[in-house]
């Protein structure tokens, strides 16, 4: 039985002392600076690496309950800032914006008590695996369940760090967040006051060899992508401050011609393909034969290939629909969108194939917008070969930058170049490396164009053949972590 005294004295040593608050205190004020720059609409890359640490290193510091608030806390923070996007642009509740913020933010907490457990007991290398693995899990899991796809994940803080991009043409973007939380993990496991001399060793040759091999990779991979040895001249256009929607039959088609007068000059520069928006008009069934008329003519005046995108059918049931005509004025393709956004799209009936089509520049095809966040469906347009993939689609301003790099990373995964044409957002060409080889931000102008040469090239990656399987080896790795009994507390 322990006396009083004894009991006093063990609770209190369990205590924050005022120095140990004053850290704790820093290192909540430090997290939360960095997520709130490190991640959102425009986020700043290097911070994102550290983000995590000020946390880790305090969480061992303080009481479970601490670290875990501590951990929230900052976390929560960080999510603010895009709280006016949500809220001004996207128009959520309050009620949802809140439950974004705060289940993330929870997560986040229970990561932290995770490499906590771990570390306080000086088992090092489980710490350092058990916060990524926990993670890389989560958002898989979000992938699979969300209607927004991987639309948070944090692999996106790192579209201007390519190095680190290209380990996904291996892993897919699960490996950039693996990254992002072994690299503070590791840091924090070895600056802590816990775990032996012997392990932290251990986890430093690792970690630095880890590091040394995806890096390393990733340098070797952009230096030694190969030129294509084909190329289309690709003309993208589309608006910004003027998003007319029309929805009856003259304003529609009124719109649609607008467009293709326009796209005359594009051709008179030398397009190959032209790329218009996402959704320009709801043409009804009626109207359809008027627009392929419209479009089949121009096509054909161009010598072009056009690739048109509308919502086609009634306004209570509709496809979003991406039609492609041909230079010598034939319907070449359709594509009806899969991945709707939820409530804005409920009308909008779901596509159930992919379209491909031979070129004689290579294999191309087409998807609309939010698809991209899905990393499955693009890897289907890996494993058919395509080297050069359209898309139309339409931005809400502020998120233009974010959303066109979520495309670009599809095309780093499945090797393909990407050309997307963002109403509301950025007009952009990549290659299957994630340069980016032309933009034009088009959210602040009525009207914007961009041309450029588009390499049609296809790579065979890795993660096209194996899919999600570091997603999967991630969630094998956390429970066998959870349920491996910790050893002796330190």
């Amino acid at each position: 039985m322990v006396s009083q005294p004894q009991a006093a004295t063990r609770l209190t040593s369990h205590r924050p002392t005022g120095r140990r608050t004053i850290f704790a205190l820093l290192a909540l004020a430090a997290s939360s600076v960095l997520w709130f720059w490190g991640t959102g609409l425009h986020p700043i890359w290097w911070l994102t690496w550290l983000a995590p640490l000020p946390i880790l290193l305090a969480s061992t510091r303080v009481r479970g309950w601490s670290a875990f608030g501590l951990a929230t806390l900052s976390f929560f923070v960080g999510t603010t800032n895009q709280w006016r996007y949500m809220l001004k642009f996207i128009e959520l509740p309050l009620h949802l914006v809140l439950i974004f913020s705060i289940l993330p933010s929870l997560l986040f907490g229970v990561a932290v008590l995770l490499f906590r457990r771990f570390a306080v007991r000086g088992a090092l290398w489980r710490a350092a695996l058990v916060f990524p693995a926990f993670w890389v899990s989560l958002e898989y899991l979000n992938n699979i369940t969300s209607p927004h796809g991987t639309f948070s994940n944090l692999g996106y803080t790192q579209m201007d760090f390519l190095p680190v991009l290209q380990v996904t043409s291996v892993v897919g973007i699960w490996g950039i967040s693996f990254c992002l939380f072994l690299f503070s993990a590791a840091i924090a496991a070895l600056l802590g006051r816990n775990g032996s001399l012997r392990e932290k060793k251990r986890v430093a040759i690792a970690a630095v060899a880890f590091f040394a091999l995806v890096l390393g990779f990733g340098w070797w991979r952009l230096i030694s992508s190969p030129v294509a040895e084909r190329s289309v001249r690709v003309a993208l256009m589309a608006t910004g401050t003027d998003t007319t929607f029309p929805h009856n039959h003259a304003a529609a088609l009124s719109l649609m011609a607008d467009y293709a007068n326009k796209s005359d000059s594009l051709a008179a520069q030398g397009a190959q393909v032209i790329v218009l928006p996402e959704k320009i008009a709801v043409v009804s069934d009626e109207a359809t034969s008027q627009l392929d008329s419209l479009y089949s003519s121009a096509a054909s005046r161009e010598k072009t290939t056009v690739l048109v995108g509308l919502d086609r059918g009634t306004l209570t049931k509709r496809w979003n629909e991406a039609r492609l005509y041909s230079p010598d004025g034939t319907l070449e393709a359709t594509y009806d969108k899969h991945h709707m956004v939820p409530v804005m799209e409920d009308v909008d009936q779901r596509g159930t194939t992919i379209t491909t089509f031979e070129q004689p520049s290579g294999i191309w095809g087409i998807q609309i917008c939010k698809d991209m966040d899905f990393p499955g469906l693009s890897r289907q347009y890996g494993a058919r070969g395509v080297g050069l993939l359209l898309v139309p689609a339409w931005d809400f301003n502020l998120d233009g930058w974010l959303h066109g790099r979520m495309a670009i990373m599809r095309g780093v995964e499945n090797g393909f170049t990407i050309v997307r044409s963002a109403k509301q957002g950025v007009l952009t060409v990549s290659d299957d490396r994630g340069r980016v080889l032309a933009q034009k931000d088009d959210a602040v102008v009525p009207w914007a164009s961009l041309l450029a040469t588009a390499p049609v090239h296809h790579d065979n990656t890795l993660y096209t053949r194996w899919g999600d399987w570091f997603a999967w080896l991630n969630v094998v790795l956390l429970i066998a972590l959870i349920f491996i009994p910790p050893g002796k507390q330190h």
